[in-house]
């Protein structure tokens, strides 16, 4: 088999490589804007990467969905402070350029593995998320945080459009707040545009205030990103063709916790991690934000977001395995070993 993934140095990318590379005889091509996160595959010889953008290189983005069996589109803007401050920028790449995969997938007859997000369900009330039966409940235009959201839903729409139509073979999937080693780049977070669990960690590796934005009631389900990568290589298998057309939650619903709760762990664990002896108390404060003044006015928020994971239970036998401490632990025990070698840890 032959996969396609564009943005593969990315979070979820470098991961599914590498599970590739160590567990099948598949052939992945990539692209991305560098291989900083792929010295774990770079140098296996099923595994072809080329630097550069899809935007720009897009005559190597043809050719090579012409030439794969299987098309994972993984380039997109999905940092909440981007939503704000560059809506456009996130429509342009996260739409617009992705349209142009879905129909290359059309025009070639090939298999589209899209990844759509949790943020789809927006401000829905259900206790859990279903992918066949909930709704999704966006704000007002003026909150630009939604923009991401809406461009996810209508490219979901219009891949279940093709795929009616026979046009299309397609799954979708939607993953809810994954975590783990290479979430994000330190650099990023340092300039206040990472995810959550990211901008927690370095805030108390570098003895800043963590900021609870509207007090940090909010609540997430966090997965860590082996689970999610198990359930991403049941669905490219497809097993009696059981995934295709399909939309799967890839979520881990007992590991929900607020915004809160997720701060004040992560600073126990950063106190009792067992390398970081000499910065064993950090003075990182928890402290509450309006999200006008974090965000800004085009914010608003979502209070709980858990997914029902029934269906890929049932389909594919998938059940994600690891704990919220665990998967927190895992993904500090990272971070702290980055922030030594560049130098960020505090004493």
């Amino acid at each position: 088999m032959k996969i396609l993934i564009l943005g593969v140095n990315g979070f979820i990318g470098n991961k599914l490589v590498k599970k590739i590379m160590q567990s099948t005889g598949w052939e992945v091509y990539g692209i991305d804007l560098s291989c900083s996160k792929l010295s774990h595959s770079i140098d296996n010889p099923r595994f072809h990467f080329i630097e550069g953008d899809i935007t720009i290189h897009k005559e190597w983005v043809d050719y090579h969905v012409k030439k794969c069996d299987v098309i994972i589109p993984l380039v997109a803007i999905a940092t909440p402070a981007h939503y704000i401050k560059e809506p456009l920028q996130v429509f342009e790449l996260g739409f617009e350029e992705n349209l142009r995969i879905v129909r290359l997938c059309v025009k070639y007859g090939k298999r589209i593995l899209f990844p759509s997000t949790s943020e789809v369900y927006g401000m829905n009330s259900d206790p859990e998320f279903s992918e066949d039966t909930s709704n999704f409940v966006f704000g007002p235009v003026r909150k630009q945080r939604w923009i991401y959201a809406c461009a996810k839903q209508l490219l979901d729409r219009v891949i279940w459009a093709y795929g009616t139509e026979g046009k299309l073979d397609f799954t979708i999937f939607r993953p809810f707040n994954w975590i783990g080693p290479k979430l994000d780049d330190i650099d990023a977070a340092k300039e206040g545009s990472s995810r959550v669990v990211t901008q927690f960690i370095i805030n108390i590796v570098m003895n800043e205030p963590i900021r609870l934005v509207d007090g940090g009631m909010q609540k997430r389900c966090f997965t860590y990103i082996e689970d999610g990568i198990d359930c991403l290589m049941k669905i490219i298998e497809n097993k009696k063709g059981l995934c295709r057309g399909e939309i799967f939650n890839i979520g881990n619903p007992h590991n929900e916790c607020s915004m809160r709760d997720l701060a004040e762990i992560l600073l126990a664990l950063y106190r009792n991690h067992s390398g970081s002896e000499a910065y064993s108390v950090s003075a990182s404060e928890i402290i509450e934000v309006s999200s006008d003044e974090y965000y800004g006015e085009g914010y608003q928020d979502i209070s709980t977001r858990k997914p029902s994971i029934k269906k890929a239970q049932k389909l594919l036998g998938w059940v994600p395995l690891v704990g919220l401490e665990s998967a927190l632990e895992k993904t500090l025990d990272f971070f702290i070993e980055e922030s030594r070698t560049k130098g960020l840890l505090c004493a």
